[in-house]
């Protein structure tokens, strides 16, 4: 069976075996929505062409009263299995009518393609996926009745929709978890090669290097930057005490002073961005995993209530059948009553005749006891 989304009006359609199939046309069963009878038509090797030709039906268009009409605008829905995002979607309007009951693409999607499965996912392990969405459903005519589900149509299970989007799903997070972790360089090591001098002077230049040893002790930050501007100050005008290579290094970092302490801000602000879309992307990705956890605990879940209905339905059957037996044998004892009561009418009536019979009886045999009594009298 297929599934309703009251939400998102949508119908799914798992059609097994789909290279095998070898009538012209195939429905899926009838399924309703927003109260409409509505059933998917497929040609798989065409309708007159070479494509697969997908439709929107009203099964119960025979049925309903004369000059109806329903104006519905729907997309039909070809799954990519792999990648639900490239899924072939088409979307149209028609009004349907007694003359005029299906509507769709006779060329929704070429042959080739459809079986073309290194460049999509539509046919995975022989299995095809349609889905029909109702963007306007219309309230149902009335007198209305379900067309009977054309038979030997291989039918969609209820939760073919959520597997097939948390199984791409799954694909995500597993590349997600297996993608390398990226990093911003060390800004520690782009400053290694900054080092502290000797002060021109004893006490001018040990006060400059003690504050820029403590400069580079760490990152660059913000709040660094004016006494590590003082010291490259003060080390810049020293005249003894650094070395050649030493003076060149002081001399290239404070002429370009500005423009190496802006690349160091805007390092800074670039990886607190990168640890925050890092931390958000985690955050999406921790949500994923969870969402797909309770996916696969709802499946568990659905499997016990599929057993729970089962069973309840067999018990149903059950009950069922015990009244259907109940019923019966109340049927037959009202027929016996019946029968005994227009009986016991009969023999009221025998009975009757019987009990006057014995009246007139006892009145004969009165009469011949006494004239048996007055014979005995005289001879014995």
């Amino acid at each position: 069976m297929g599934e309703q989304n009251p939400t998102s009006w949508k119908y799914t359609w798992k059609i097994t075996n789909f290279s095998s199939l070898t009538q012209k046309k195939y429905y899926c069963e009838v399924f309703m929505i927003g109260g409409n009878a509505w059933r998917i038509l497929i040609f798989p090797k065409g309708n007159e062409v070479e494509c697969l030709s997908i439709y929107l039906d009203a099964p119960d268009s025979t049925r309903l009263p004369a000059g109806w009409s329903r104006s519905t605008r729907f997309r039909l829905i070809l799954v990519d299995q792999d990648d639900y995002g490239c899924s072939k979607i088409k979307e149209t309007e028609h009004n349907f009518s007694a003359g005029d009951s299906d509507w769709g693409f006779a060329s929704f999607i070429s042959l080739s393609e459809v079986y073309d499965g290194f460049r999509n996912g539509y046919l995975v392990n022989n299995t095809l996926t349609v889905v029909a969405e109702i963007l306007a459903p219309q309230p149902p005519a009335e007198n209305t009745r379900l067309a009977e589900p054309p038979a030997n149509v291989p039918q969609a299970t209820p939760t073919d929709t959520f597997d097939i989007y948390f199984t791409n799903l799954e694909k995500i997070i597993n590349t997600a978890q297996s993608s390398p972790a990226r990093g911003g360089s060390n800004a520690h090591d782009q400053k290694s090669a900054l080092s502290t001098s000797e002060a021109p002077t004893l006490e001018e230049v040990e006060k400059a290097k003690q504050s820029l040893k403590e400069c580079l002790s760490d990152i660059f930050k913000l709040n660094i930057k004016d006494r590590l501007a003082e010291a490259m100050s003060a080390l810049s005008t020293a005249k003894s005490g650094l070395s050649l290579d030493q003076q060149k290094s002081v001399e290239a970092f404070w002429a370009n002073f500005d423009e190496f302490t802006s690349d160091f801000l805007i390092f800074e602000l670039d990886n607190a961005k990168f640890e925050l879309e890092k931390f958000l992307k985690d955050q999406t990705l921790a949500t994923m995993k969870k969402n797909h956890e309770t996916h696969v605990s709802n499946k568990q879940l659905l499997g016990h209530l599929i057993q729970e209905q089962e069973e309840l339905n067999k018990k149903l059957e059950d009950v069922k059948s015990r009244r259907e037996k109940l019923m019966s044998d109340w049927e037959i004892l009202m027929v016996e009553s019946e029968e005994a009561k227009s009986g016991h009418k009969d023999l009221e009536k025998k009975v009757a005749e019987a009990e006057e019979k014995k009246r007139i009886a006892e009145e004969r045999m009165s009469r011949s006891t006494t004239a048996w009594s007055n014979l005995k009298t005289q001879f014995c």
